[in-house]
C-alpha cells in the first residue's frame, strides 16, 4: 500500500479491499471485486491523496477548517449554521484551480478510459468515497454527491472538483461533529466508472431485508437507472431467489410507469414515462435474475458476510456480458441486529439451556451476540461488527484491533495464558480457550449466549444468565460518582497494558504504575509493517514515530509514575504477518523456544531493527520529555547475551540511571539459578510467570491438551514454580552488585488471590495485574501486610513446607516415606 498512497490515479484493477485508507470503500470495493473475477465496469478512482494535495497546494486547508470553527460552534450549532458553512466551503473549493499535474493526470486517465472501452469521450458517473485517517471503523454512506452521464475532460474535472467539495455537505459535516470526527482526518476519494447504459438497474441483497433469513437473495429491479430505486422515486419488481436450490421462489412485479434514462441528445439523465407495453412487464428476464443471484452469492462467498449490492443490466451488450455489478458494500441491518424470529433459540434457564462447546474460563463473563467464524485475519477483517462473537483458532497481536469489537471471545486453541486469553482479559472481554471445536460446532451468524465464568457456550440466548444486564448498566449509568479507596501499601501494585488508547478508561485506577505494556500492539496495530521491511525501503522512522506515539499516550497520561515498555516479544510465526515479513522470518517447528527476546535484538539479522525500538524510547524520554518510561528486556536466556543487550543499549544512549531503569523478564530458568551475575546487567527483574511455568513444567503453554486431562500440569501455584520465584526474591535482594528490585507481570496474580499472598510474604517489590483486578489486588495485599505485621508482633511464624527454597535439613511436617529398599519396614 505504501507505493499507492502518495499516487494521484489508481486503476481499479490495482485495488483491494485493504486500500480503504487510501481510496475509500467504494473504490477499494469496486478493485476487491474486479480481482475476484466479479463484472464491474472499468474505471479509476483519484485518490484522497490528490485531495489532500489539492487543499493544501492551493492554501485552502487552513481557510476551510477555519470556516468550520466559527460557523459551527462545538455544541451549539443550529441547522442553519451548518447550511452556512457548507455553502461557503463548497463555493471555496469549486472556485480554486486543481495543481496542474494532478489534473493532466485525471484527464490522461479519463482519456486512457474511454480508449479502454473503444470510446474517443465516454460517458462516465463520477462517485464521492470517502475516508478517514486513523478512523477504519467511520462510515460515511449517503453523505457525499454522485454525478452520472458525465462525458469529456473538462466535465470530468468539474465533476471531481465538485465530488471534493460534497465532503463539506451539510449532513457530511453535522455527522462528523456528532460522532466526535476530527474534520481534518477526513478525506475523499473520488471513482470515475463507466456508465452502464442500463435498460434496468437496481439493487440486490443476501439476505432478506426485512424478515433477516440468510437462505434468500432479494432482487429489486426498475427500468431505466438504477438511482430510481436506490433513491426510493419508483417502487421497483422484486424478485426472491433460494440460495439452496438457485430457483426463483417468489416474484413480484409491479406497474412502473416513470424510468431515469440517459437523453441521447445532451446525455443528461432525465425523467421519461414508460411505454404502456413495457409498465407491467418485468424488468429483468428471468436468466438475468438467476445470472444476478449467482454474482450476489459468489460476493457474499468472497467477504463472508452478508452484502447490499448495486447492479445494472446494459441495453447495448448480449446475455451474460450485459449484467454488471456497479457496487457492493456490508449489509448494516441484519448483521448488527438479532433478526427478530428467525431461528434464534431464547430460553430463560441454563437447565433448558442446549450446550455447544465448552472450554477454559479465561477471561470472566456472559456475553451475547452472533458468532463470526473467522480462520484467518482476512475472516476478521470482512465479518467483525461491533457486538459480535469472534470465534477462532487462535489469535495473536495482529488480532486486537477484532477482539477489541467482540463481545466475546471462543478459540478452539490455546490455554490460560495463551495470547486470547491474556488480551481479554486486559480488555475486560469474556473469553474461552481451549475447547478444540468451536470453529467447527458453531454457526457462523448463530446467535449464542458465552459464559465464560463457566468455560461454557450455549446456543441462542439464555436469559437466567444475561437477566439483569441491562438494568445493571442503567444503574452503573447514573451513578455519577465511583469513589474508590486506594490503601497505602508497602509492595508496588502495577497495572499491566497492551492497547495504548485504553489508558484513558484506566488512569484514575489505584496503581502505582504500568509494570507491563506489551509493544506488540502498537507494532501490529499503528505500524503493521515488518521492522526489516521498514528499513529496506528506508522508511525506519515510522517504527520510531508510531512506537513512540504509542507510548508516549500512556507515560503523558499516568506522569510521574512510571511505565515499564517491554522491548518487542513477537514470535518468528506472528512477524511473519506483519507486512513484508515473510522475507525474513524463518520457519521454527517451535517458535516459543526460537528466535525471540534479547536473541533476536543482538543478532546480526535483526540488531539494526531492534535499534530502532530503542531510538522510539530516546524520543519518549529525551525529545516528549517523558523521564517515567523504563525499559524491560523479554525471554534473556544468557549472561552473554544480557552483556551485548546491555552494551547495544548504551550505544544508543540508553544507559542505567537514577532516574532509568532497565529491568530483565525473569522467565528462563536460568535467570533463577544465575540471578546474582544478571544483577550485574540489570537493575530489576519481573517475573514472567506464564513462560516461567512451562519451563519449570514442561508444559507448552499454548496448548489447552495436558491442561484438560489435569489442571496441575500448568499450574503457577506448583511448588517449583514458587520455589524458583522465592530464590529469585532472595538472590536479588542480596545481590552483591546492590539490591535488585522484583516485580510479577504474568498472570497468576490476576487470577489467584492466595499466589499474591504468597508473594507478599516472600518481599516481592511490585505486583503488576491485569486493570480489571487493580482495586481487589491492592486492597488484598494491603491487609497482607498487616496481618504480616500483627503475626510477627505476635510471634507467629509461618512456614510454606512443600518450597524446595530456602533448603532446610529438617523441615517441620514433611512425611516420612522409604528412599531405599531396606528402609521399608
Amino acid at each position: 500500500m505504501s507505493e499507492k498512497k502518495t499516487k494521484i490515479i489508481l486503476w481499479f484493477e490495482e485495488l483491494s479491499k485493504e486500500d480503504v485508507p487510501i481510496v475509500g470503500g467504494k473504490n477499494a470495493n469496486l478493485g476487491e471485486m474486479i480481482n475476484a473475477g466479479i463484472p464491474v465496469p472499468p474505471g479509476f478512482a483519484v485518490t484522497a491523496y490528490a485531495y489532500k494535495r489539492f487543499i493544501e497546494e492551493t492554501g485552502i486547508r487552513d481557510k476551510i477548517y477555519e470556516i468550520l470553527r466559527s460557523r459551527v460552534p462545538a455544541g451549539a450549532a443550529k441547522p442553519e449554521d451548518y447550511m452556512e458553512a457548507s455553502k461557503e466551503i463548497r463555493k471555496l473549493i469549486e472556485s480554486v484551480s486543481m495543481p496542474k499535474d494532478i489534473e493532466e493526470e485525471i484527464r490522461r486517465a479519463y482519456r486512457e478510459l474511454s480508449r479502454r472501452v473503444g470510446k474517443k469521450e465516454e460517458f462516465v458517473a463520477v462517485r464521492s468515497s470517502a475516508t478517514a485517517e486513523d478512523l477504519p471503523d467511520a462510515s460515511f454512506a449517503g453523505q457525499q454527491e454522485t454525478y452520472l452521464n458525465v462525458r469529456g475532460e473538462d466535465d470530468v474535472i468539474d465533476k471531481v472538483r465538485k465530488c471534493w467539495s460534497s465532503l463539506f455537505t451539510p449532513r457530511a459535516i453535522f455527522y462528523r461533529e456528532s460522532k466526535g470526527f476530527e474534520h481534518e482526518k477526513v478525506l475523499i476519494s473520488v471513482a470515475v466508472q463507466k456508465m452502464v447504459n442500463s435498460k434496468s438497474a437496481g439493487v440486490m441483497f443476501t439476505l432478506h431485508p426485512v424478515t433477516g433469513d440468510r437462505d434468500k437473495i432479494v432482487i429489486e429491479g426498475h427500468w431505466g437507472l438504477g438511482e430510481a430505486v436506490v433513491s426510493g422515486k419508483v417502487t421497483p419488481d422484486e424478485w426472491v431467489v433460494d440460495k439452496k436450490t438457485m430457483q426463483i421462489i417468489q416474484r413480484n412485479i409491479v406497474e412502473k410507469k416513470v424510468e431515469l434514462v440517459r437523453d441521447p441528445q445532451t446525455g443528461k439523465t432525465v425523467e421519461r414515462e414508460i411505454e404502456p407495453e413495457r409498465r407491467n412487464a418485468p424488468s429483468l428476464t428471468d436468466e438475468e435474475v438467476l445470472r444476478l443471484a449467482e454474482l450476489a452469492l459468489k460476493i457474499e462467498q468472497h467477504y463472508g458476510r452478508p452484502m447490499d449490492i448495486e447492479w445494472a443490466v446494459d441495453r447495448d451488450l448480449p446475455f451474460p456480458d450485459n449484467v454488471f455489478i456497479v457496487q457492493a458494500r456490508p449489509e448494516t441491518v441484519w448483521s448488527v441486529k438479532e433478526a427478530a424470529g428467525a431461528g434464534t433459540v431464547s430460553v430463560k434457564s441454563v437447565a433448558e439451556a442446549k450446550p455447544v462447546v465448552k472450554g477454559l474460563a479465561a477471561s470472566p463473563g456472559v456475553a451475547y451476540g452472533r458468532a463470526k467464524i473467522c480462520l484467518t485475519l482476512e475472516d476478521a477483517k470482512a465479518k467483525m461488527q461491533p457486538g459480535d462473537i469472534l470465534v477462532t483458532k487462535m489469535t495473536d497481536p495482529d488480532w486486537v484491533p477484532y477482539m477489541k469489537i467482540a463481545a466475546a471471545i471462543v478459540t478452539d486453541e490455546g490455554g490460560m495464558t495463551a495470547h486470547a486469553a491474556i488480551v481479554s482479559r486486559e480488555l475486560g472481554i469474556p473469553a474461552i480457550v481451549g475447547t478444540r471445536e468451536a470453529t467447527k460446532l458453531m454457526v457462523d451468524g448463530k446467535d449464542y449466549t458465552v459464559d465464560a465464568r463457566t468455560g461454557v457456550v450455549y446456543e441462542g440466548r439464555v436469559e437466567e444468565l444475561l437477566g439483569g444486564k441491562k438494568e445493571e448498566k442503567a444503574a452503573a449509568a447514573a451513578a455519577p460518582i465511583e469513589i474508590v479507596w486506594k490503601p497505602i501499601t508497602g509492595t508496588k501494585i502495577y497495572m499491566n497494558l497492551g492497547v495504548p488508547e485504553k489508558i484513558k478508561e484506566y488512569k484514575d485506577l489505584p496503581f502505582d504504575g504500568i509494570g507491563l505494556m506489551r509493544v506488540e500492539f502498537i507494532m501490529a496495530s499503528y505500524v503493521g509493517e515488518h521492522p526489516l521491511y521498514l528499513l529496506e525501503s528506508g522508511r525506519g522512522d515510522v517504527l520510531v514515530n508510531k512506537m513512540a506515539e504509542g507510548i508516549a499516550l500512556v507515560a503523558r497520561e499516568i506522569y510521574p509514575r512510571p511505565v515499564v515498555v517491554r522491548f518487542s516479544d513477537f514470535k518468528t510465526n506472528e512477524y511473519r504477518q506483519l507486512k513484508g515479513g515473510e522475507k525474513y522470518e524463518p520457519q521454527e517447528d517451535n517458535p516459543m523456544l526460537g528466535w525471540r527476546g534479547v536473541s533476536r535484538y543482538i543478532s546480526p539479522q535483526y540488531e539494526k531493527a531492534f535499534r530502532l525500538e530503542v531510538k522510539a524510547i530516546k524520543k519518549v524520554r529525551d525529545e516528549m520529555g517523558l523521564g517515567n518510561v523504563w525499559v524491560m528486556a523479554p525471554f534473556v536466556r544468557t549472561l552473554w547475551e544480557a552483556e551485548k543487550f546491555i552494551k547495544l543499549l548504551a550505544e544508543e544512549g540508553l544507559e542505567s540511571s537514577k532516574d532509568f531503569k532497565i529491568w530483565a523478564m525473569a522467565e528462563v530458568p536460568s535467570i533463577i539459578f544465575l540471578a546474582e551475575e544478571f544483577s550485574r546487567y540489570f537493575d530489576g527483574f519481573s517475573i514472567g510467570s506464564n513462560d516461567l511455568t512451562q519451563l519449570t513444567l514442561g508444559t507448552d503453554r499454548d496448548s489447552a491438551i495436558l491442561p484438560k486431562i489435569d489442571p496441575r500440569y500448568f499450574d503457577e501455584r506448583d511448588p517449583a514454580v514458587r520455589t524458583a520465584i522465592a530464590m529469585l526474591i532472595e538472590k536479588a535482594h542480596n545481590s552483591p552488585y546492590g539490591y535488585r528490585t522484583v516485580s510479577i507481570c504474568g498472570q497468576a496474580p490476576s487470577v489467584y488471590p492466595e499466589f499474591s499472598e504468597f508473594l507478599v510474604r516472600h518481599g516481592i517489590d511490585s505486583i503488576s495485574v491485569n486493570p480489571d483486578v487493580v482495586v481487589r489486588t491492592r486492597e488484598l495485599v494491603a491487609s497482607i501486610e498487616h496481618r504480616i505485621i500483627l503475626e510477627k508482633a505476635l510471634g507467629v511464624e509461618r512456614i510454606e513446607e512443600d518450597l524446595g527454597w530456602p533448603m532446610r535439613r529438617e523441615r517441620r511436617g514433611l512425611p516420612k516415606f522409604a528412599r531405599r529398599v531396606d528402609e521399608v519396614e
